[in-house]
């Protein structure tokens, strides 16, 4: 979260030519609810749920495309190693202080931070990539993002993916 997955998804999907999706925009559109929505009327189990189901059936797709995901996609269920066996996995690692000043002014849009007080933000975010970490970590490919801009990153995975 706040790493610059859509900016970069949306970039590397112009620079490669493939088609660009992005999950939680895919499950709004099958659900027919925001993300918040879904979180605040069925709550963050059944998102997860529909999240994985989502997820499987996109890349059990013979078709080539840019998926960015959600933050706490691969932390749950079996979804990382999904992930592995049928995608590409780029981890876009960002450190703390980047995510908060870049999360800070758009809380209010991110339903796991909306209610963290911008003191606590910090620490929250401290928390979840330490507690993330481990499925991060099993992505193929990690690219850190600190004081790039979204072309640079984009240029530097259009390079793996095209040599």
């Amino acid at each position: 979260m706040g790493c610059g997955k859509s900016a970069i998804s949306r970039g590397l999907s112009k620079e490669l030519l493939l088609k660009n999706i992005d999950l939680d925009d895919y499950i709004e559109e099958k659900e027919q609810k925001s993300i918040s929505e879904i979180f605040e009327t069925k709550g963050e189990i059944y998102f997860r749920k529909i999240e994985t189901n989502y997820l499987k059936e996109l890349l059990d797709s013979k078709e080539h495309f840019i998926l960015s995901l959600g933050g706490g996609t691969p932390c749950f269920g079996k979804n990382m190693n999904l992930i592995n066996q049928k995608g590409v996995p780029v981890y876009l690692s960002a450190n703390v202080s980047t995510l908060v000043k870049r999360l800070l002014p758009e809380k209010t849009k991110r339903p796991l931070i909306a209610r963290v007080p911008d003191d606590g933000l910090t620490e929250f975010i401290g928390k979840h990539l330490f507690e993330r970490n481990q499925f991060y970590s099993q992505a193929a490919t990690k690219v850190t993002v600190d004081s790039k801009s979204v072309f640079e990153i984009v240029k530097e995975i259009a390079t793996i993916f095209t040599t």
